[in-house]
């Protein structure tokens, strides 16, 4: 019995492709779609499962569905010499009617029922443009270029020397901001000192003033205190009052 057609449209078709470097996980990418009305079932195989993961390596699809799916290649030591082997088949089949149990699906087919596809690997490296770049005649250039800069540093230093009279001018004028600038400083320090002394000086002026106006102050340290008015005085301004209130009533 003829093996059935693939009904899967599978991109790519033919090579799977890996580009390094391979120090690092490398990952290509599969195009599964179903163009038919029916529900397909798929795995993925290969020929070195320990060097390649993929997701999802099995599944179902739907009618008119499609799926990406993801396959690593794992690092390794690449050798442009070794010839790669590295095979993936895509088999499928019509998804029964009812509930699938993808485990005892595959098991339990029949082979005559199974449509596969198989996708060679390829290893591709990144062409180094510094390995590829041409050598005209192999002739060593760089004594050449090594002299053509000492030429042009030589020349540079001539055409430009600084005379040694600019370089004294300006270590004379260094020289003479930094005599200004000290004597501002020792002309602010005098001003400081002369405002220190007028400030202890009203200082002093206001202690005096107020020991002027404060009361007098005995030998023994007592404070003399002005005596109060005699107590006669009140009680005579109080009789003269009382007496005047009393005239007051009998004259009215």
């Amino acid at each position: 019995m003829a093996k059935q057609e693939q009904v899967l449209m599978i991109e790519p078709q033919h090579e799977l492709k890996f580009r390094g470097p391979f120090t690092s996980p490398v990952t290509s990418y599969m195009k599964l779609t179903n163009p038919t009305e029916k529900k397909i079932c798929f795995k993925i195989k290969t020929t070195a499962p320990k060097k390649y993961c993929v997701r999802p390596n099995s599944g179902v699809l739907d009618a008119k569905g499609l799926i990406d799916v993801a396959v690593s290649l794992q690092p390794f030591d690449f050798d442009p010499n070794e010839k790669n082997k590295h095979k993936f088949m895509v088999q499928t089949m019509i998804a029964p009617d009812g509930e699938i149990n993808m485990d005892s699906l595959w098991k339990d087919v029949n082979p005559d029922n199974l449509m596969d596809s198989k996708l060679k690997c390829v290893f591709e490296m990144p062409v180094d443009p510094a390995a590829t770049a041409p050598q005209e005649n192999n002739v060593d250039v760089s004594p050449a270029i090594h002299e053509e800069k000492a030429k042009r540093t030589g020349d540079g230093a001539k055409a430009s020397p600084k005379p040694s009279t600019i370089v004294e001018g300006e270590l004379m004028k260094a020289a003479a901001e930094v005599k200004h600038l000290r004597e501002e400083e020792s002309s602010l320090r005098q001003e400081n000192l002369q405002l220190k002394e007028e400030l202890l000086r009203l200082r002093r002026s206001a202690a005096v003033a107020a020991a002027d106006s404060s009361p007098p102050i005995l030998a023994s340290g007592t404070t003399v205190i002005p005596p109060p008015l005699p107590m006669m005085y009140v009680v005579i301004a109080f009789v003269m009052g009382l007496i005047g209130i009393i005239l007051g009533k009998f004259m009215l």
